[in-house]
């Protein structure tokens, strides 16, 4: 079935802008040299802030940019430049970097807080196609983008440019990240909205904000005390321990449902329990939790500190709490 005209012309359209890019991406590897190492040098020795500036579509990139790197162990926050000259370049002290986007480097609402920060001995990691701009002479570091063509059919709305500003920053963010020793444990801290952020929490923190159910029974009661134990827990199976309370087995609703024989009254639970049943700790990522389940394809486990059961995890409950 052959596309409609417009619809043909569209797709192409939109392959054009994608190869422009590309090529946008191909020239900025030829830029990459000695000073995008400085730059991470100069990042992760700086005792202040990382301060992101750019204005326009570059201020945009710039956002992003201060949040990733916020977000990945470097603080750092965005400066708006007109809000700079009217009073903010009062966040920019001696111990800070200041990382700035400009595509030409002439922005003039950049001027200010490159005066400023000049004056202050403030170091500047510059990010512009034009390192004989203000901003590429005034700068300590510059991070050269390539002079490649915008995808724009006029040539002027940022498309290109801006790819690139993302892509390079992107690597600074990663690398700076990689040299920290950034964790995904450190991750999770910084994000514990969303589903990648309730998925690095560890068990400790899952069980600090809730009361889990721990249903358990002596290993020595009858079988009748295990049917009504594992149908009351509504959990789907049952902690087995000892008079000292230390987990000895599991039983779950499935083990019961194949031990229904004729004898199975005369049974005690250790005649079908899973004996030292695989257990969970309060260090283990929920993660690491869905992945054992997933790999062992089992559906819930105990939480065992000292030997005890002090919880259960099932993943029904994860699934509704949104951690999968």
């Amino acid at each position: 079935m052959s596309l409609q005209p417009s619809h043909a012309a569209r797709i192409d359209s939109a392959k054009e802008v994608i190869r422009a890019e590309q090529a946008g991406l191909a020239a900025l590897l030829e830029t990459i040299d000695e000073n995008f190492s400085k730059s991470v040098d100069l990042i992760l020795q700086t005792q202040g802030y990382l301060i992101v500036v750019g204005v326009g579509k570059s201020g945009h990139i710039g956002q992003k940019i201060a949040a990733s790197f916020a977000s990945t162990g470097t603080p750092a926050f965005f400066m708006h430049p007109t809000e700079a000259s009217h009073g903010d370049l009062g966040m920019v002290s001696a111990d800070s970097t200041l990382l700035i986007f400009s595509s030409s480097g002439e922005s003039r609402e950049l001027r200010d807080v490159i005066h400023y920060a000049s004056k202050m001995g403030v170091n500047i990691i510059g990010v512009t196609k034009n390192s004989t701009s203000t901003l590429g002479k005034s700068a300590t570091l510059v991070l050269r983008l390539p002079p490649a063509p915008e995808a724009c059919p006029n040539g002027l709305a940022p498309t290109t440019s801006t790819t690139n500003s993302l892509a390079l920053a992107d690597a600074l963010v990663v690398t700076v990240m990689t040299e920290r020793g950034f964790t995904r444990e450190e991750f999770g801290q910084r994000h514990p909205g969303g589903k990648i952020g309730l998925q690095l929490k560890t068990i400790g923190e899952w069980l600090e904000i809730r009361s889990r159910p721990n249903p358990k029974i002596l290993h020595s009661v009858s079988m009748s005390e295990v049917i009504i134990a594992i149908t009351e827990s509504r959990m789907g199976c049952v902690a087995v321990v000892d008079e000292t309370d230390k987990l000895m087995g599991l039983i779950t609703d499935g083990d019961l449902r194949r031990a229904l024989t004729q004898d199975i009254f005369n049974k005690q639970p250790a005649d079908i329990m899973t004996a030292d049943p695989i257990s969970l700790t309060r260090d283990m990522t929920i993660r690491r939790v869905v992945d054992l389940f997933t790999d062992k394809r089992i559906s819930n486990a105990f939480i065992v500190e000292d030997g005890k059961s002090i919880g259960l995890i099932d993943m029904k409950t994860l699934l509704e709490e949104g951690y999968i």
